[in-house]
């Protein structure tokens, strides 16, 4: 009953190709010269997360880097007297860190034919490793709005930590540091929520809470601690006159991370639904007993009963598509009254299973025993699924972020790149990008990579020509109507295994 990704391999490598047949030196020819308009492009730096990093298949390694949105725009203002971009590289197109001879984080994904799977090598970049130097590109995989202003954040956070200029340094602080002419601030506030996204929801809704060195791992952040230290970033960045773009952060329940696997991907025959529907059956009487009895003493009213009633009925039927068993900690707390009613009921549509539960629903808590199959006998824990509130409580937040940025990014007069609608566009109608329409499909959308967060180099390409759309806007450039956009098709969706 395992979830299985169904892609087609040469469906994935058509991507590619790139077949751009319409160029003419006539039409280059009359194209008018770049041109910064107001900009000042000669020392860039780029201030983010992982996106900024080139961060992709579950792992930073060289090839992406040098695919990153930020270098790839270095290339285009090098033409506008632009200085040289530094990054700091990987050791190898691996991925992964090492600590000694012990893998402490994976390398990068590939695909085998059938779906994503960890590349079978070992890491050469060790995790205590430093690299001296000034860098351009100060994105951070992993952090959060307030960790660009925390000192000693390079002890937390081991890819800041090979480039950090002392123990006690701030990203922010490192990044003003550079004197930029021209900066990026970007996706500053998805991690805010990603890691309670991709977590399932495990982690708390923070909002009200002002000290975020109370929050856990997989916290959602307060706005106002989102506002302070984003405004702080920017007025870091501008204080000696520089111009830049800031994003704003898309609703990341769109990636495939999210959307990839069913809620109901549980195939079963009439024998077998037969007997998991006995099995349930004592769960579902016991259900209704409890809300008969809420309702007597006035708990609750009927008719909230009954719309609870039915949403913790679980019924399997002889179908390729049953619902799977999930526990819900909305649901009402009927332990009190039987033990054994925990708060579990079966799967929507409005439900989003995280990406890795593809691999789990229908494996056997007890190997041999067919009793125990996780996800129909077993119900899902809370770290598989995000349910409806949990995903409100991701919007929420995520809206919050938003209105701060574009009145922060109004306020100094810089360039904004809406992100979020772009990434709405993308997950429904597909986004134009030179001869592709790109998606959020896993695998064969190619926006999105292997790990169903992070995006491509097709992606960053992408992400690059947006920037400078916006830039264009803003500051009188003219990248888009000089023909300096790059071309998508130049960039890959995938790495083979064989690059290491």
């Amino acid at each position: 009953m395992k979830t299985k990704y169904i892609w087609l391999l040469a469906v994935l490598l058509s991507f590619t190709a790139c077949n751009n047949d319409d160029d003419s030196s006539s039409t280059v020819d009359n194209l008018p010269p770049l041109t910064a308009g107001e900009a000042d492009f000669s020392n860039y730096v780029a201030v983010g997360a992982s996106f900024s990093a080139g961060f992709s298949d579950g792992a930073l390694f060289i090839a992406t880097q040098e695919n990153s949105f930020p270098n790839i725009m270095s290339k285009k203002f090098e033409m506008l007297g632009g200085g040289s971009f530094s990054q700091p590289l990987m050791n190898d197109n691996i991925g992964g860190f090492v600590m000694g001879g012990t893998v402490v984080a994976n390398p990068r994904l590939y695909f085998d034919g059938s779906g994503p799977v960890v590349l079978p090598a070992t890491p050469t970049t060790q995790i205590t490793d430093h690299l001296s130097g000034s860098f351009n590109n100060y994105g951070i995989p992993g952090a959060k709005s307030f960790h660009l202003g925390i000192p000693g954040y390079a002890s937390l956070n081991p890819y800041f930590g090979r480039m950090a200029s002392s123990p006690t340094a701030t990203v922010i602080g490192d990044a003003v540091a550079q004197n930029p002419t021209f900066f990026t601030l970007s996706e500053i506030g998805g991690n805010d929520v990603l890691s309670y996204a991709t977590s399932g929801g495990t982690g708390v809704d923070q909002t009200g809470n002002l000290n975020p060195a109370t929050y856990g791992v997989n916290d959602i952040t307060d706005p106002n601690v989102f506002a302070a230290s984003f405004s702080a970033a920017v007025d870091a960045l501008t204080a000696n006159g520089a111009k830049g773009v800031v994003t704003n952060v898309p609703y990341i329940t769109s990636l495939a991370h999210f959307t990839t696997v069913p809620y109901n991907p549980v195939p079963l025959d009439a024998g077998t639904a037969a007997v998991v529907n006995n099995a349930y059956a004592a769960y579902n009487a016991g259900v209704a007993q409890a809300f008969a009895y809420l309702v007597g003493i006035g708990a609750v009213s009927q008719a909230d009963a009954d719309v609870e009633i039915a949403k913790r009925t679980i019924m399997f039927e002889a179908s390729e598509s049953n619902a799977v068993v999930i526990m819900d900690e909305d649901l009402t707390d009927l332990t009190a009254i039987n033990p054994q009613l925990v708060s579990m009921r079966q799967a929507t549509a409005d439900d989003l299973l995280v990406l890795p539960a593809s691999s789990f629903i229908g494996t056997e808590a007890v190997p041999g025993n067919p009793l125990t199959v996780n996800g129909v006998a077993i119900p899902l824990a809370d770290k598989w699924v995000l349910t409806p509130e949990e995903q409100q409580a991701i919007k929420t937040a995520t809206d919050a972020y938003n209105v701060t940025i574009e009145s922060v990014a109004n306020a100094n007069g810089l360039a904004m790149v809406d992100f979020k609608s772009i990434l709405i566009e993308a997950s429904t109608t597909g986004i134009a990008s030179g001869n592709y329409i790109l998606n959020t499909s896993l695998v064969t959308g190619g926006l999105i990579s292997l790990d169903g967060v992070h995006l491509t180099s097709r992606g960053y390409a992408v992400m690059a020509n947006e920037m400078m759309r916006a830039i264009d806007a803003t500051y009188g450039s003219n990248f888009e109507a000089s023909g300096n956009f790059v071309d998508c098709g130049d960039y890959p969706t995938n790495y083979s295994p064989s690059l290491q």
